[in-house]
């Protein structure tokens, strides 16, 4: 394991479950997040996105969290490992609610405690209809790769403790 993506559904828990990672075995990460959007919740242009990704799929090891489907397979490529947190819906919309108000490493500002982006709850709510099946087909087509799939918090967290 020296090449790791880690992806699930957004409040799922990928940034959390990929310091703990990097703590556990050291391996550099990398937050998409922070090579995407500015402070100010503009992007950046998609060909800087992709050089800045470029230059961390070079690297000899990486933990890369973070879905972004339209990278998704590069990544595939390029990873020896690939972590799913499938959980449930709303551990997820719970995930979401819980980080509000909180300065995060994986994000380039904080979110207002009040602050509920109704597009982003909802891609959230459709995400185990609309994302997870395009998440199953490229893991199929994967399969060479160490692939973990975690469906409850309790199984990434005996993961990590066998690290």
């Amino acid at each position: 394991m020296k090449r790791v993506m880690v992806i699930g559904c957004p409040g799922s828990g990928k940034s959390t479950f990929s310091r703990a990672l990097h703590r556990a075995t050291g391996i550099p990460l990398f937050h998409l997040d922070m090579l995407y959007w500015n402070p100010d919740r503009t992007t950046v242009e998609q060909a800087v996105f992709r050089e800045r990704l470029s230059h961390v799929l070079r690297q000899e090891a990486w933990i890369l969290d973070g879905n972004y489907a339209s990278t998704m397979e590069w990544r595939m490529q390029s990873c020896d490992t690939v972590v799913f947190l499938d959980y449930p819906l709303e551990v997820c919309l719970d995930g979401v609610r819980s980080r509000r108000g909180s300065a995060r490493t994986d994000m380039p500002w904080t979110e207002a405690e009040d602050e509920e982006d109704a597009e982003f709850i909802g891609f959230i709510e459709r995400y185990s209809a609309e994302s997870r099946p395009a998440v199953l087909r490229l893991l199929e087509r994967y399969s060479e790769k160490t692939v973990l799939i975690f469906c409850r918090r309790e199984e990434a967290d005996a993961f990590l403790k066998t690290l």
